[in-house]
């Protein structure tokens, strides 16, 4: 099989949008290998909601993100692409950043020209950092990669703050100096997305956000008006918490779960996700026999 990153760059050559749903951790990584998504998206506001508790505003350490990736690495084999935020701080940050998320399994690494702390995109009073030095931090990233395959994304929030037109400036400044595809956060109507797709060719990210400042729009439409990826963030976490919340409402209401089948998947379905059968058949091979025999 090949590596994860030429997989990734076959799958941006293909036709239409690639369809990139979220997952905050390997559990839900494991949903959407399962059910067919062919890569998935680890959403540095997704880890820090489920794994902290907390609201995207650039609380999620290096540290905390890299052991995140490298336990989804290794429960999928679709690839991964990583939201690394301002990539933890300057250039040099940046760099050890990349050397880091790659070596932990990542396929693509998505930076951002935000201030540090950043905040969600689709928050109010987002800043941005000047555009030589986000040119610095994107030429940065390409220098760290070990594989030429690894995916830069460059991300630019400037839309907010400066207007559309400075956005897509900014993002083609970031495709000059080596990204391999541009996410200009934000934008607020369809004329806009398709502003940014005609006047900077290239590969372009369109983040699908429900209650976020970007009209969604199906496929067939983000096909039209030219991007390579369709994000969903979020979503399998929203719908998680809503599974989780009704579960427990039952729970609450009746003092147990026998007439809850409906609202959680089974037992039997929940080892297969985890692939406890593998991991049993595993066991079996290596285990010794009564008389201390290697199997």
């Amino acid at each position: 099989m090949s590596p994860s990153t030429t997989r990734l760059r076959e799958l941006l050559a293909g036709e239409g949008p690639l369809l990139l749903p979220g997952a905050p951790n390997a559990l839900t990584a494991r949903g959407i290998e399962e059910t067919g998504y062919q890569a998935a998206y680890v959403s540095g506001a997704g880890v820090t909601n489920t794994y902290l508790g907390m609201p995207d505003l650039g609380l999620l350490s290096l540290s905390e993100l890299v052991d995140h990736v490298s336990a989804m690495a290794d429960a999928v084999s679709i690839p991964l692409v990583v939201d690394a935020d301002t990539g933890f701080g300057n250039a040099l940050n940046v760099q050890r950043t990349v050397r880091k998320l790659e070596r932990a399994g990542a396929a693509a690494i998505q930076i951002e020209d935000q201030v540090s702390p950043k905040k969600c995109g689709h928050f109010t009073g987002t800043e941005v950092v000047s555009r030589d030095e986000m040119v610095g931090k994107v030429r940065a990233a390409v220098d760290a990669r070990d594989d030429a395959d690894l995916v830069i994304i460059a991300r630019s929030d400037a839309r907010s703050t400066e207007g559309i037109e400075a956005a897509c400036e900014r993002a083609a400044s970031y495709r000059d100096a080596g990204a391999d595809m541009l996410f200009v956060e934000a934008p607020r109507s369809i004329e806009e997305m398709r502003y940014v797709t005609r006047q900077v060719p290239g590969l372009h990210l369109a983040n699908m956000v429900e209650g976020g400042l970007t009209p969604l729009v199906p496929l067939e439409t983000l096909n039209e008006l030219g991007f390579a990826v369709a994000l969903y963030a979020n979503d399998t976490l929203r719908g998680a918490v809503t599974g989780m919340r009704n579960v427990l409402e039952h729970l609450s209401k009746h003092g147990d779960t026998r007439d809850a089948g409906d609202l959680m998947i089974s037992w039997e379905e929940r080892q297969t996700l985890v692939r406890k059968p593998a991991f049993d058949a595993l066991g079996n091979r290596y285990a010794a026999d009564s008389d201390g025999t290697q199997r």
